[in-house]
């Protein structure tokens, strides 16, 4: 998996609206995105049920700023994560909480 990718396919659906989570990649690196949206207290040691769970229980009290962080809680509302868990969702999770280019498809991150 190349991170890049995962990324910018989340970018991607919350600006166009439109899609789902295809897999734990985007999973962990909107975890990692909705601490630093959010202030929530995810972790990139949770495991996928772990930290689905953790995720959904916060959804309620939310309130989003824009379309965008809307299309966030909605793909997380409707997420069932597979079991697997890798260094990589670890390095999304950390990429999205220190996201600095937010809502931008390129970033300057990407080699």
């Amino acid at each position: 998996m190349v991170p890049s990718i995962a990324r910018q396919s989340v970018i991607i659906k919350c600006n166009s609206q439109k899609s789902v989570l295809l897999g734990n990649y985007e999973f962990y690196y909107i975890g990692g995105l909705m601490n630093q949206l959010f202030g929530l207290q995810a972790s990139e040691d949770m495991q996928p049920q772990e930290l689905i769970t953790y995720l959904q229980e916060q959804l309620d009290a939310l309130e989003p700023k824009n379309e965008q962080e809307a299309y966030l809680i909605h793909m997380v509302k409707n997420y069932d994560p597979l079991p697997e868990y890798d260094e990589q969702m670890k390095q999304l999770f950390r990429w999205g909480a220190d996201e600095k280019e937010l809502w931008q498809v390129k970033t300057s991150y990407e080699k």
